[in-house]
């Protein structure tokens, strides 16, 4: 088994965190410092920074709507962090990103190859947004966000999105009066894309909600509340991530 798989099966992070703790010198596989690409067998002494790995833990998966003003990282310890609001035995991580001024889905696992799958840009998973903005975009505009834009700092226009007006139109607080709510569905997710992109166009985001990643969506989950991906739920991720196939809501009846 590749090292790095090993230590995404062990729950420390997605493949690309597992790949970078091999290049910075701190995992060792029977003494030795590990190199990336190497390989190990059962019985092997695999350890970081020293300390032993435990052998894989029982994978858990599990959809939160994460409320504002919550982190989904423990960069800053100084944070409130969406780990604060599930307790379970297992260390878990985040499946992307969801700053902490924006709330909604965000899916928490300790199988790192499975978040791998989520998140890389070639397995294309949708992400659906609900997205209030100030002022009320032309159709060049939201037609300009569809095509792709250049952000500032960057080389190459962002992937093709689906943006539309929402229909209808949730309540807009009064402190965003004058705005519109947008539909927004992406296969690409750069750091605070979506308020950069709104930003540049000239109708900053008010307010931002994930409702959908791939075929599991927020549905009645209250802020702050959590609960379990279904195996139909996981299989179906999973299945998009092998075959390229579309990861759209799946009928009630196909839920387990």
């Amino acid at each position: 088994m590749r090292l790095q798989k090993l230590l995404a099966q062990s729950g420390f992070g997605a493949r690309r965190k597992c790949e970078a703790l091999i290049a910075a010198g701190r995992v060792t596989v029977n003494g030795q410092v590990a190199q990336l690409g190497a390989t190990v067998s059962p019985g092997d002494d695999v350890r970081v920074d020293g300390t032993p790995i435990a052998p894989p833990e029982e994978k858990i998966y599990i959809a939160l709507h994460k409320p504002v003003g919550y982190a989904s990282d423990r960069s800053n310890p100084r944070n409130k962090t969406v780990f604060d609001l599930v307790r379970v035995p297992q260390r878990l991580f985040a499946v992307g990103r969801l700053d902490k001024d924006s709330s909604g889905l965000i899916l928490l696992t300790n199988d790192g190859e499975f978040a791998y799958r989520l998140t890389h840009p070639k397995f294309e998973h949708e992400k659906e947004y609900h997205v209030l903005v100030a002022g009320r975009p032309s159709e060049k505009a939201l037609q300009q966000w569809r095509s792709g834009v250049l952000l500032p700092g960057e080389t190459a226009l962002t992937a093709p999105a689906d943006v539309q007006v929402l229909r209808p139109q949730p309540d807009v607080p009064p402190e965003a009066m004058g705005g519109v709510w947008l539909r927004v569905v992406m296969r690409e997710g750069r750091k605070r894309q979506i308020r950069r992109v709104a930003g540049l166009l000239g109708h900053p985001v008010r307010r931002l909600i994930r409702v959908r990643v791939g075929c599991v969506t927020l549905g009645g989950l209250e802020s702050g509340q959590w609960r379990r991906l279904t195996v139909g739920e996981v299989a179906a991720l999973a299945r998009h991530s092998t075959d390229g196939r579309s990861t759209q809501p799946p009928h009630p009846h196909d839920r387990d």
